[in-house]
This record gives structure tokens, sequence and C-alpha cells, in this order.
């Protein structure tokens, strides 16, 4: 694609900027809006976030916000991340992971994105290979701005959409990066105790047979969803399961899922104090850093057991509630005949369901020719927008897409499964 000036000139940019794919989420979200201006009703399930008017975030965190500013705590924060935040934040995986991070091994950013970048910016060396499932978020998008080349493992409904240690095997003598995330998004599921123990075991074999002044294959380890869990499901880490895992692992966390606070901005990663400290560098030259006056007032939130228990005794069940809603909805329909499915909620605010109707005739006669035109199809016929697998570096005829809670009215659900219904009985 070219592009001129107004005076007739053409403009040349990176090779990596012309090449970079825009957010499908953020396309189909035009298309969302389209509808809406036009008073059409539509079941918007695709963004990662929350309504505020349905799950505010903690309302001590909100009054310790408005004290702190109210403290002019107004200014640049450390470039690290304010320390009483990284002790809160070192305290908490302690006593809720059993995880031992000093406040030095602790990096602060506005919001988990700056830190996948820094630590993808900090391991990878252009050229170098990067291991990472599909679906997952993002992750075929931060390889491209680093240059790298990507070994994308295209994962199965028959093992949750999680990645196994068989896949990526193969590939370990030339990876520097595996990037991985349980709770995942975009399925809402998680590894089991035995499969992530295995790709563990994987890196550790593969390290071991590197020398000292080679790089060794690092882990990012996205687990910004661990707090909501469900059910029996529990959630396990590298390091906890494999000690000796902690010199090569990158954890990714923060506030946003599981306080629904997405907009305060507050993320951390925890990792081996040189990786942390690199990272620290690069997003200084960025200014990637969390407000100081949400940084202080979330760490007397997270400093507070009491506070942090009773939201999410409240969060957790209204998430879930929907999540089963709409599971327990998709199996009403899967049972009637219906071409849809869907895996039971595990963690997360997300579903994972299928619509399966390419090939299907449209009452104009038209056969629906892929998942692009059947995405458009659901959203048309039912005003029910969700985001299919391929936006998430899955393949193009995948037939499954993520649906997100966090905007969902409970007792909208039954409507929403109705024009489903309805939509799907047209097709022949």
């Amino acid at each position: 694609m070219q592009y001129y000036t107004d005076n007739g000139r053409m403009l040349m940019v990176s090779d990596m900027a012309e090449n970079l794919s825009g957010s499908e989420i953020i396309k189909l979200a035009a298309e969302i809006k389209e509808m809406q201006a036009k008073g059409n009703q539509v079941f918007n399930y695709t963004i990662g976030d929350f309504d505020p008017n349905i799950f505010e975030i903690p309302a001590f965190l909100k009054e310790k916000i408005i004290e702190s500013y109210s403290k002019n705590l107004t200014n640049y924060p450390a470039s690290n991340g304010e320390l009483v935040l990284r002790e809160a934040v070192s305290r908490l995986l302690h006593t809720r992971l059993g995880l031992e991070y000093n406040e030095n091994q602790i990096l602060v950013s506005s919001g988990s994105r700056p830190l996948i970048y820094a630590a993808y910016k900090t391991i990878v060396d252009a050229e170098d290979h990067i291991i990472f499932p599909s679906p997952s978020w993002n992750n075929n998008h931060y390889t491209h701005l680093m240059g790298a080349k990507a070994i994308c493992i295209e994962t199965t409904k028959q093992n949750n959409f999680m990645p196994l240690a068989s896949d990526i095997e193969p590939h370990m003598s030339k990876a520097a990066l595996i990037s991985l995330c349980s709770p995942l998004n975009p399925t809402g599921t998680t590894f089991t105790k035995r499969g992530l123990e295995q790709i563990c075991e994987l890196i550790l074999e593969e390290n071991a047979k590197r020398s000292d002044i080679e790089k060794p294959v690092y882990l990012l380890y996205d687990q910004v969803y661990w707090m909501l869990n469900y059910g029996e499901n529990i959630h396990f880490d590298p390091v906890n399961l494999y000690p000796e895992m902690k010199d090569y692992t990158i954890y990714i966390d923060g506030m946003s899922k599981a306080f629904a606070s997405t907009g305060l901005r507050i993320g951390w990663a925890q990792g081996p104090q040189k990786i942390i400290k690199k990272m620290q560098n690069i997003l200084g030259h960025i200014g990637a850093w969390a407000p100081k006056a949400e940084q202080h007032a979330a760490a007397q939130f997270l400093l507070n057991d009491k506070e942090v228990n009773n939201y999410l005794d409240d969060f957790k069940p209204a998430i879930k509630e929907r999540l089963n809603a709409i599971y327990n909805g998709f199996i009403s329909l899967k049972e009637r005949g219906l071409p849809v499915d869907a895996i039971k909620p595990q963690a997360s605010i997300y579903l994972t369901v299928q619509i399966d109707i390419v090939g299907k005739k449209q009452v104009t006669g038209e056969a629906i020719q892929n998942t692009k035109e059947a995405t458009e199809f659901i959203l048309r016929q039912a005003g029910i927008a969700m985001v299919p697998f391929y936006a998430f570096g899955a393949s193009k005829n995948s037939n499954w897409y993520r649906i997100s809670v966090g905007t969902c009215q409970l007792d909208q659900v039954d409507d929403f499964i109705t024009a489903l219904s309805n939509a799907l009985e047209q097709l022949h």
C-alpha cells in the first residue's frame, strides 16, 4: 500500500510499520458502532473489558485513589514503580501464590502490555525464534514488532486449546522465548499441572544443553487472570512446579482483570533481577509508567486482605454466573441440533464457543463462504458480536469464537440465546 501527501509526494515508512496489521477487534468494533448508530441492539461481547456500571472497581480502592489525588501525588512515579506498591505485590505473591520475589525483582508499568513488550525487547533479537500457541493474545504482533520469527502452535479443542509439550519439543533447540498464558486469553481455559510441568521440563532440559555464553530459552508467563478460577479449577505456575524455572521465567500480572480496573493501568512483572532491570530501562525510555496516585491506592488495597477478599467474593460469582448462563444456553442449542458447541468455563472472563455455519445457505439462497462471512451473519441477523479465533492468530477457517462477559447484563442472556437460535434456524 502506498500513501501520498497532499502535494503528491509518496510517504515511505519502515517495513515493520508497513506490514504490521491492525487489530481485528477494532475493525469489528467499527461495524458494531455503525449498527448501534442506526438504533440496532447489539449484544457486544467482544472486548476484554468491563462495563463499570455493572462491575465497579472496589469501593476501598476508589476511596484511596481520591485520597491519593487529594494528597497531590501527581508527579512522576519511580521508574520501576513506587516502592510501596512493589512491596505490596511482593507480599501478595507470597501470601496468595507462595512465590518469593523481592521489590527489586518486580517492575510496575501502565498495565500489562508495556511489560510484555519490554520482556520481548529484552530477550529477543531480530531473527530469533519465538514459540507461542494460537489462539493467543497478540503474540503474533509482538513477534512482528521484534523482527523475530514466529513458531506458532495451533491448538485444538481436544486439549482445551492449550499447547502441549509434544507440540513444542521439535522447536526447542532454536527457541529464544516461549510465550504462554494461563488462564488463556481468548479461551478462558488453563494448563493442567502435568501439561505445564512437561513444558517446564523441556525448558530446563534445553537450557542444560546450552553453554554459559549462549542465551537460554526464557518463558514469558502471562497469568493476569489467575485470581479468576472457578469450581475445582486450580492455577499452576512454572516456579511453584519447578523452582529452577525462576532463572528463566518472567511473569506478567496486574490489577486490570481481577478487580475490574482496566482503566487504572496498573500492571507488574516479576522475574530474574537482571531481566527486570533491563525491562525497566526500556520502559524508562518509553515512559510507560502507572499513575502515581493509583499506585499508592493500589498498594493500600492489596495490603488489605479483607477488602481484597470481600471484593472477589462478590465479583467472581457474578462473572461465573454469566459464563455459566451463556454456556448452558449454547449447550441447549447444541442439544436441539443447532451447529454450535462450547467449552465449560474454567477461568477468566471468557467463554469459548463454536458456530459451525460455513457452507450453510441463507434465506437468500447464498451460502456462507468463510468464517468472516459467518461472523458478519451472526452480527447482522442476531445482533451478536463475538471475536473469531482468527483474530488471535488461529487459522482463517477456525469456527471458534471468544465471548467476553465483562459487559454482559445477566437478564439479557435469554434474549441473546433466543436471537442466536432465530438466526441459526434461518439457515439450511
